[in-house]
């Protein structure tokens, strides 16, 4: 793989590739990841991969890549070779960022030192794994294939691989206690070595655990109590130097997540894979993209006609303006309100904008700049909703 520099357009541009399968479908999961009992064709997934992609180069041209992200699914199931052939594709169908971040993520249970070394060589520089929960009765409860020592294990391989590793984890789960999240978030940040995904548990329609939730069988912290979670966890990284810089993302300076930043600063990027979403500018138009989700329809289609598209819909001045909002405000950067302005083609209301401050949902940031407060955090999309009325 080759790189190279380049003027980087506003937002970034990205390249995201979707590997559908897992080996085991968790219980709170409504990703779209599947179950294969014999193996997966990679050869033929592969080949797609990169049929996929020059279509997507068609449309994008070259712009300049500033990050790739192989995500899932369980990226970490797929063989070096295969990951090699994806990075290869793009490198040669775009130019690379001298700087370029390209991500996999990996589950613990997947971890093999050698196909580690493998992805490290094919141009991987950025591992995020799925660790979830640090002790083990709440990774059975998790559905997780992995115990917390395979999870120790995981995190001491990769940072041993890599440049650049962050691990995900959930909290406010049935049972947990503040300090039983104290403790492991300590724990977890003595591991870390620059990034962390924080998540609280949430019960998603169509999953396992939304039907026991539903049956009384699966009881969660009530939203005084998940609110209570949040706050100690901003407390406990603020103190600890990974603030969260997103909702649910916590970095030390100059260690976010870049392919994560595209999408927040409401970049460009391609969504290639089973499933995949994506946001491109192309012939003067703002696009959202979508990919067909089941991974043979999509093997099918790709290698019928070339992509897996099914949906490729020219984005309005307001939408484009409601989204920049919905995910800039993710951010402790916040938004530039002359570029919502530009989106949208039309200013902020300042009487609601002027209401938003008054009640301590947003501060200002200097000149034509906002953001979401902690509190504002926790009604992020009403924030939105009044800031794009």
């Amino acid at each position: 793989m080759t790189a190279m520099g380049g003027d980087h357009p506003e937002g970034g541009f990205g390249v995201y590739v979707h590997w559908p399968f897992c080996a085991a479908k968790c219980p709170y999961c409504d990703f779209n990841s599947h179950v294969r009992h014999q193996p997966v064709d990679q050869e033929r997934f592969a080949a797609a991969f990169e049929r996929e992609l020059s279509h997507f180069a068609d449309l994008t041209g070259k712009r300049v890549v500033d990050s790739i992200f192989l995500g899932g699914g369980t990226p970490s199931l797929m063989a070096p070779s295969t990951v090699e052939r994806v990075l290869d594709k793009i490198a040669a169908l775009w130019p690379l960022s001298d700087d370029i971040e390209i991500s996999l993520e990996a589950n613990p249970s997947s971890v093999e030192a050698e196909r580690f070394k493998g992805y490290r060589q094919a141009g991987v520089n950025r591992v995020s794994l799925g660790v979830q929960s640090l002790n083990n009765h709440d990774l059975k409860l998790l559905g997780r294939l992995h115990d917390a020592d395979t999870a120790l294990k995981a995190i001491e391989t990769a940072r041993a691989t890599f440049p650049r590793l962050s691990f995900d984890l959930i909290y406010a789960r049935p049972g947990q206690t503040l300090e039983n999240w104290r403790q492991e978030l300590e724990q977890a940040i003595d591991l870390a070595a620059d990034h962390l995904s924080l998540y609280q548990l949430t019960i998603e329609e169509g999953t396992p655990f939304f039907a026991l939730h539903k049956a009384g069988k699966l009881v969660v912290p009530d939203p005084d109590l998940g609110a209570a979670f949040y706050e100690l966890t901003q407390d406990v990284t603020s103190v600890r130097g990974l603030a969260n810089y997103e909702v649910s993302n916590h970095a030390r300076a100059g260690a976010e997540c870049r392919h994560n930043l595209v999408y927040w600063r409401y970049g460009d990027y391609v969504g290639s894979g089973p499933g995949a979403h994506g946001r491109l500018t192309a012939g003067g138009r703002r696009l959202a993209t979508a990919v067909e989700r089941h991974p043979e329809t999509w093997l099918n289609q790709v290698e019928a006609r070339g992509h897996g598209m099914i949906e490729e819909v020219g984005l309005g001045a307001e939408e484009q303006g409601d989204e920049y909002l919905l995910m800039g405000l993710r951010l402790q950067e916040g938004v530039d309100l002359a570029r919502y302005e530009k989106l949208a083609r039309r200013q902020v209301d300042q009487r609601r904008l002027k209401m938003l401050l008054d009640e301590g949902m947003v501060e200002e940031l200097g000149e034509n700049r906002v953001r979401a407060t902690r509190n504002g955090f926790f009604v992020l999309d009403a924030v939105v909703a009044d800031l794009a009325a």
